[in-house]
């Protein structure tokens, strides 16, 4: 899944944070429900402007971004 396709930033909408495509859901919020353990359908409950599709997407911008942050591979581990 390509998450831009969901997710976008514009400067003339909440002041350039990061939202679902034509929606003012801040994905912040989005990941802090998943965060808090809230299923797909609590968090469809809460932003029913989303599709279930757009929180799969924020659950790809998270694993994209973790992926960012992880250490090379020849990095050793801590114990």
């Amino acid at each position: 899944m390509n998450y831009r396709d969901h997710i976008t930033r514009d400067p003339a909408i909440c002041g350039g944070a990061p939202v679902f495509r034509g929606t003012r859901v801040l994905l912040k919020n989005v990941l802090a429900g998943l965060k808090a353990g809230e299923t797909i359908e609590e968090i469809l409950a809460g932003f029913p402007s989303l599709s279930k599709e757009d929180v799969r997407a924020a659950i790809a911008f998270a694993a994209a971004s973790a992926e960012e942050d992880l250490p090379a591979h020849d990095t050793p581990h801590f114990k």
